[in-house]
């Protein structure tokens, strides 16, 4: 008797371990962001220190991830969201309140961001702050002097938006981001107007402006321009602070005596924020917690920082952060450029479908 059920407790303790070992391999952590938008050892490092696998899926565009979470069920846990696009994900119930007891490096996180966050997510319940970066001019230095001289207002969007200007600088070519959501608010902004304006007047009014820019502008395209603007092709661009450091780093390793520059314009600029969400049909939501938490860890974040040349939310990474990038006021703009930044949100359905009609009109040319 004695044997037996020593037998049987050996038994169980078997069956105990194996599924213990079962159940550790299977925690895990499904993840869906951007392509190419995380440092390359950040998800084995983070199996390494917590035993937690990730599967990790990519996008290259923000409608084709929120159709695909607004459908539910997606099987992801954790996503990196766009700022503007927080409203609408929270409003039908995508996306759970982070259970602040388990972020533990919070206190990290730079209040200045938040608060621009906060305008998508109040209170900043929903949302952490991964990597931010503004929308600005990309330019070839000398391309651009020979053109306008030494006093060029590369700081300015007069650089762009003052047909003069663009109508010389169209002889070595300019392009503009295909983001209807950034460049018409741009351009609103330089007429004076609300960026996030409530008027369909006013989008008529930016229509105008940029229909009578549009023949200087060579293409709109959100990935084209950095390749051309480090190869020459082009010599100005309003693009993305990370995709004309880019095209700076390859025409550095070119070796082609291009210097290309970034400009966050003194009217002020958009500041993009991409966050870290859970989602509410979250299969693992102990696990995506625990990435989210990982990702606030100073030395972790910065490694994606020096990886993507972006910036940021966390106030104590920026010591760890590369010299070259920490110091670039394209990339981390002192406080009071930050200050001039707006933060883009969601527009009504109707007003949105104002700005798609404009946008195709001011591509095309019509």
């Amino acid at each position: 008797m004695i044997a037996i059920r020593c037998m049987q407790w050996g038994l169980a303790a078997v069956i105990s371990g194996v599924m213990a070992c079962a159940q550790a391999a299977e925690s895990k952590v499904n993840i869906y962001n951007w392509y190419d938008f995380i440092a390359p050892t950040t998800l084995k490092d983070f199996q390494a220190q917590t035993g937690i696998q990730s599967a990790y899926d990519v996008f290259d565009n923000s409608e084709v991830m929120q159709s695909k979470l607004m459908a539910g069920r997606s099987g992801y846990d954790v996503v990196v969201a766009t700022g503007d696009l927080l409203p609408n994900l929270i409003k039908a119930g995508v996306l759970k309140e982070l259970d602040r007891s388990q972020l533990t490096n919070l206190s990290h996180l730079d209040p200045d961001i938040l608060a621009k966050v906060s305008s998508n997510d109040p209170g900043n319940r929903f949302a952490v702050p991964y990597l931010w970066g503004t929308t600005g001019i990309g330019y070839d230095v000398a391309k651009v002097n020979a053109l306008l001289g030494d006093t060029a207002p590369v700081d300015s969007w007069d650089l762009i938006f003052k047909e003069e200007n663009l109508a010389k600088l169209g002889e070595c070519g300019v392009a503009m981001l295909d983001a209807p959501a950034e460049i018409i608010p741009i351009a609103l902004h330089y007429l004076g107007l609300p960026y996030n304006s409530q008027n369909p007047d006013d989008y008529l009014k930016a229509q105008a402006l940029l229909l009578k820019l549009r023949p200087h502008i060579r293409y709109f395209d959100s990935s084209r321009f950095i390749t051309d603007l480090a190869n020459g092709d082009i010599c100005a661009v309003v693009g993305w602070a990370g995709g004309v450091m880019d095209a700076r780093k390859s025409a550095d390793a070119a070796g082609n005596g291009r210097r290309i520059e970034y400009s966050i314009p003194k009217e002020g600029a958009p500041i993009w924020v991409e966050n870290l969400v859970l989602l509410n049909d979250a299969p693992n939501p102990q696990q995506g917690l625990a990435f989210i938490d990982y990702m606030l860890r100073p030395a972790v974040i910065a490694a994606s920082s020096n990886y993507l040349s972006y910036a940021n939310a966390n106030k104590d990474a920026k010591g760890l952060v590369d010299a070259k990038v920490r110091d670039n006021p394209g990339v981390y703009p002192s406080k009071a450029v930050l200050d001039t930044l707006f933060a883009l949100e969601p527009l009504p359905l109707k007003l949105e479908r104002v700005r798609t009609r404009v946008w195709s009109k001011v591509k095309s040319g019509t």
